[in-house]
């Protein structure tokens, strides 16, 4: 499949070499301009938005009892998430990175592969963390005041560190992507080894669910990263030798199919910078899935290095027989947010995300929670990515707010698009602003979930009514939205 992209690609390239202009004057002459249909706005565009929806989404590992009617479903959960909350998606994916970034340090300071005993300070560790409290009521029982004031200590600190990383990263930059090129020449020229040290990539496997136990044969729970180093130093299992060739090998995608996908969204960006600049007409479709592009870079770069697609854990077979697995895995029978009744679904990508969850459930140790949360992140990382997450909610909103001025078919239609623009703009800055009123007063952990479920809907229905007038305003286009610039059309693109 990936060497049939490759030859029509190939084939594309050479059909628009030779169907290029040629021309021999020296003086600068004014672009010229082609037409386009409705079809064509609404398939580039969806080619888009599925990008954005589908392939730039990275699932975690499905359970081995999953049948293909089950992740489909789970999958399709997913993109709708994507659709009306790609916010979420963003938090998602820079939440896994920096756990696997701690992940990492945790692994190669234990030694891996070859992990030595438990250390002093690793059994303080775990006698500290055997203590059974549910983390979804010991986050409102917190010292309020005292964490509020520690968190704008830490935002300030943040925004320092992202005032001074943009000169550093530019100074850095260039020798940086030098590195890089001469490693990865140097990878694909040289012999192929086997190098069993932990990376950036062993860590978004174990994180997605890269290692299944299996007792007598059969898959009894995947593994989080303090469990494999917990068991290997006990003795319960040999560690997993797996390279980081061998786990890229199991994804489904390489960087020339994610190159393809980052053109195309690319190209997308391109030709509605274009229609701005020589003042073309840009549908309120376009404008939307620009909204999606610009968050799919961020999404695409956090998610480069995690395999794609996955579809088999990697086993890890129990050998001990001194001991039992239920000693070091603890699971509970009934899932925590079953409380929440039909609530649960809106709520579980967010109660995971912030890592809420006490335990896993039985009825799902065999695959990692989609949005799981449960590694514990610094401070500092986690205000980087509320900030994070505010900023893309100003950035997605504010590209929507873009279209407040354009042509539309009625005035009802403009005035619904305005205010529900506003509406995703602001609802997420009412979220984080509510959360610090309510840990100041105390407010009961009742009364916030009825505050949040009121401000989930208000999201959920302006997100809603943007995407029905994305397609609706189509209907009546004015002459300039059919008029595009030629030489976009020779960027490769589907």
């Amino acid at each position: 499949m990936r060497l049939l992209a490759l030859f029509c690609f190939f084939f594309y390239l050479i059909g628009v070499i030779q169907a290029a202009p040629t021309t021999t004057s020296d003086s600068f002459e004014a672009p010229s301009f082609t037409t386009r249909t409705r079809w064509t706005i609404v398939s580039s565009s969806v080619l888009t938005l599925f990008a954005c929806i589908y392939t730039a989404i990275h699932p975690n590992i499905p359970s081995p009892k999953d049948n293909t009617l089950r992740i489909l479903r789970r999958r399709l959960g997913i993109m709708i998430i994507a659709l009306m909350a790609p916010e979420l998606v963003v938090a998602w994916a820079m939440r896994q990175s920096f756990s696997a970034r701690q992940v990492t340090r945790q692994f190669k300071k234990s030694g891996y592969p070859s992990i030595g005993p438990k250390s002093g300070s690793d059994d303080e560790e775990k006698e500290s963390d055997e203590v059974p409290q549910p983390r979804l009521l010991r986050f409102f029982r917190l010292h309020r005041i005292f964490r509020l004031l520690h968190f704008f200590r830490l935002l300030l600190i943040v925004l320092a560190k992202c005032a001074l990383f943009v000169p550093a990263f530019l100074w850095h930059f260039p020798s940086a992507l030098t590195r890089r090129v001469k490693g990865l020449f140097k990878a694909n020229l040289s012999e192929i080894s086997e190098d069993y040290t932990w990376t950036q990539t062993h860590s978004l496997f174990v994180l997605m669910g890269g290692f299944m136990l299996y007792v007598d044969g059969n898959p009894y729970h995947t593994l989080q990263p303090d469990e494999v180093l917990s068991l290997i130093r006990d003795k319960c299992i040999d560690a997993p030798t797996l390279t980081e060739t061998q786990i890229q090998d199991r994804s489904k995608a390489n960087a020339i199919s994610k190159g393809l996908i980052v053109i195309q969204v690319a190209w997308f960006v391109v030709q509605l910078i274009t229609r701005a600049i020589y003042h073309l007409e840009t549908t309120q479709l376009e404008v939307g899935t620009l909204a999606f592009a610009v968050l799919n870079f961020l999404t695409y770069a956090v998610w480069w290095n995690k395999p794609l697609n996955v579809q088999c854990p990697h086993p890890v077979y129990w050998k001990s027989t001194e001991s039992r697995p239920e000693n070091y895995i603890h699971a509970i029978d009934r899932d925590e947010l079953d409380r929440l009744g039909i609530l649960a679904p809106v709520l579980r990508p967010i109660i995971e995300l912030a890592g809420l969850l006490s335990a896993v459930p039985t009825s799902r140790k065999l695959r990692v929670l989609t949005f799981d949360g449960s590694i514990k992140l610094d401070d500092l990382d986690t205000v980087a990515i509320v900030l994070a997450g505010l900023l893309m909610a100003i950035t997605f909103g504010g590209i929507h707010c873009m279209a407040w001025s354009f042509a539309f078919p009625t005035y009802l239609e403009q005035l619904l698009w305005r205010i529900n623009a506003v509406a995703i703009t602001c609802t997420p800055w009412f979220c984080v602003f509510t959360l610090f009123i309510f840990n100041v007063l105390d407010i009961p952990p009742v009364v916030y979930l009825i505050v949040y479920v009121l401000y989930v809907t208000l999201y959920v229905a302006a997100r809603a009514i943007l995407l029905v007038l994305m397609f609706t305003t189509l209907r009546k286009l004015s002459p300039d939205a059919y008029k595009v610039v030629s030489w976009t059309s020779l960027v490769p693109h589907l």
